[in-house]
Parts: C-alpha cells; structure tokens; sequence
C-alpha cells in the first residue's frame, strides 16, 4: 500500500535506566575522583601544620623550663651555659611594629592602585599594568634587601634625620644616634614588598563586582566614586581583609631582606621604644645566629622564639578568618 509511511518503532529502555550511561558514570567517577583528592589535600595541610607545630613545642619546652629569664618580658639573650636566660621582648616590638607599619603604608596604596586599574585605567593600560604588578610580586626579596641598602637607604636618612629633629619630643619617634637600618626604615622596605601583594589580590576580586551591581548605583545618579564607594569596595572587602593578612604574613616572615638592613642592637645595649631604634625580627634574629645551634639549649631557644612567630602568624590569619566570615554572614 502506498501513501502509509511505516514507522520502526525502537523499545523503550527498560527500567528508569537514564540515558547516556556511560557518561553518567564517568562524570560520577571523576566527582568522586576529586573530591578524594580534595579531601585528602586538606588532611595533608592540616596534618602538616600540626606536625610543625608538635616539633615546634617538643624542641621548645625543654629550654622554656630551663630558661632564667622571663621569656616574654626580658631582652637578655644568653641561651647557652649552666643557666641560660633569653628573652623576646625586642624581637616581639621589632617584628610586629614593623609588620604592622608595613601594612599602614602598603594597604591603602596597594588598594588604590587596585581601584585604579579596575575603574580607571584605560583598557589598553590594564592589561600591561597588571602585568607588572604581577611581577613586581614575584621579585625575590633579596633584591629588595639590596636594593634598600644601596638605593633606598641614602634617600631615607634624611627624611629620618627631619623627622627626629622636628617629632623627637614624641617618645616613639625619639633620636637614637642609629642612621642604618633602623625599625621604621625596614618598615617601608616592607610594605613596598607587599604592595604587588595586596594590589594584585584586590586587583582580582574588585574585577569580579557584578555589572549590574554598579550600573544600578550610576543609573540612580550616583557619581562614578559613590559607585564604587557603594558597590565596588563593600563587595571587595572580604578580598581586601584576606589579602592584607597575606601580606601581613610575609612582613611578619620576612628573613632575608632584614637580615641585609636591619640594625642589631649589642647585648646591653640601652633600650628605646623609639621607631628609629635598631633590633632584630625573629627571623633575622633565628638567620644570623644558626651557626649557633651546637647544643639543645641554644636550639632550643631559637625554636622557642620561632614558635612564638608560628603562633603569632597563625593569629593573625585566624582573626582575617573571622573577620570575613562575620562579612558574610552579615552581608547575606
């Protein structure tokens, strides 16, 4: 018969078997896959850190018990002989005062810069300029250290020398006589460490502000900086806070490039709290003296004055941790 097409009918799947089967059970495969190894790289980290922290108190406590100073408030370091007394006081004020004016200079400007290449620059800019950042990032620190001995170094001191003569009444910017590296001086060398830090972070986070977001603050008359005064920073300020904390860690880190400038100050040298004073980071203080650990006493000092830096770190990345999260929290 004509004019009647025949349809061959194909059978159903029996069964609620989905169709594509194979690749169902590979995408299942690769999900379980993944998330093994996520699983398991979290245990390693975690697993890690509290390795070093378990070598860090075990090597630490013997010379705590021993130590006849008190470790927190004195500034004798006398780790070896029959009685051995240290303290970190001076390396306590030194590594966070430096750390923390480090971050005062580095995070507004690297902000700034930030803002400046996501909502201002011209396209033809950004791309080049973020390039740099980039790699200013990835410069190793020993060629800051040499360059604010040799460069920086003989630009700062007379701004130091004005500043002492001018604020000296003021005890935290009082003269000392030290014109080398001094704690305010290893400050600025920092922060301009960490400014491609913070810049290419909130670079980053301040390019994913949603579009609608700010066309909506300029089409309800906003000018373009109350745009981003509404919009571009209160969704950038988690990134903001977490790269920050980053860069506050390198400061606090820092070995090589204070080691090259900072002054150390002699055994029983008169103490000042002044910002123009000399002293010594944990780091530096643990790098000049490694030939030093010939016996578990002297190690155990040092190891002692590393654990402080451990903890000391992982506070501060714990309070950035909080501080996001109530972000968060508040935002939603």
């Amino acid at each position: 018969m004509t004019g009647v097409p025949v349809v061959d009918e194909k059978p159903e799947p029996k069964g609620n078997a989905p169709l594509g089967g194979d690749n169902a059970s590979t995408a299942r495969l690769g999900d379980r896959l993944f998330g093994g190894a996520a699983t398991a790289s979290g245990v390693i980290v975690i697993a890690m850190v509290t390795l070093i922290a378990t070598f860090l108190i075990v090597q630490a406590v013997p010379a705590l018990l021993d130590n006849q100073e008190n470790f927190l408030t004195s500034r004798a370091w006398n780790p070896g002989g029959d009685q051995p007394g240290f303290g970190i006081l001076e390396f306590l004020w030194t590594t966070v005062v430096a750390g923390a004016i480090a971050m005062l200079i580095a995070v507004p400007f690297g902000v700034a810069v930030a803002l400046f290449l996501t909502q201002y620059a011209p396209v033809w800019m950004r791309g080049p300029a973020a390039a740099l950042v980039d790699l200013l990032a990835a410069v190793p620190s020993i060629v800051y250290g040499l360059w604010g001995l040799i460069t920086f170094a003989p630009f700062f001191r007379p701004i130091q020398g004005w500043i002492e003569s001018t604020f000296g009444w003021f005890p935290l910017l009082a003269q000392t006589g030290i014109t080398g590296g001094t704690i305010l001086f290893i400050a600025v060398v920092l922060s301009i460490m960490v400014v491609p830090i913070v810049t290419a972070l909130s670079r980053e986070i301040f390019a994913q502000t949603p579009l609608a977001h700010k066309e909506g603050a300029l089409a309800l008359g906003a000018t373009h900086w109350e745009m981003i005064r509404t919009t571009v920073l209160p969704f950038g300020r988690p990134g903001v806070i977490s790269a920050s904390m980053l860069a506050l860690g390198r400061a606090l880190g820092e070995t090589i490039a204070v080691t090259f400038l900072v002054s150390s100050l002699p055994n029983g040298a008169a103490w000042t709290w002044s910002l123009f004073n000399g002293g010594e980071t944990f780091a530096s203080k643990i790098a000049n003296n490694a030939a030093e650990f010939s016996n578990p006493s002297r190690t155990g000092a040092y190891i002692a004055a590393a654990l402080v830096l451990f903890v000391l770190t992982f506070v501060v990345n714990s309070i950035a941790r909080i501080v996001i999260e109530r972000r968060k929290a508040f935002s939603e």
